[in-house]
């Protein structure tokens, strides 16, 4: 199982490492700051428990 999952900022495209919490349920969503450009970032965040990958979708806060 993965501890960390990689995103993309959705302002200003770039990569991203993040916790990600298996015990939250298969479909998360939480706000992140961007580490590059500290924006916030409303991550999505899927759980594949058969093949133990990690999705992880990022938009703009509103």
């Amino acid at each position: 199982m993965q501890n960390t999952a990689e995103y993309t900022c959705a302002y200003c495209g770039e990569p991203n490492e993040t916790f990600v919490d298996w015990s939250g349920g298969t479909q998360q969503s939480y706000t992140e700051d961007c580490q590059v450009c500290c924006r916030p970032n409303v991550l999505y965040v899927r759980f594949d428990e058969d093949t133990l990958e990690v999705e992880i979708d990022s938009e703009y806060e509103e």
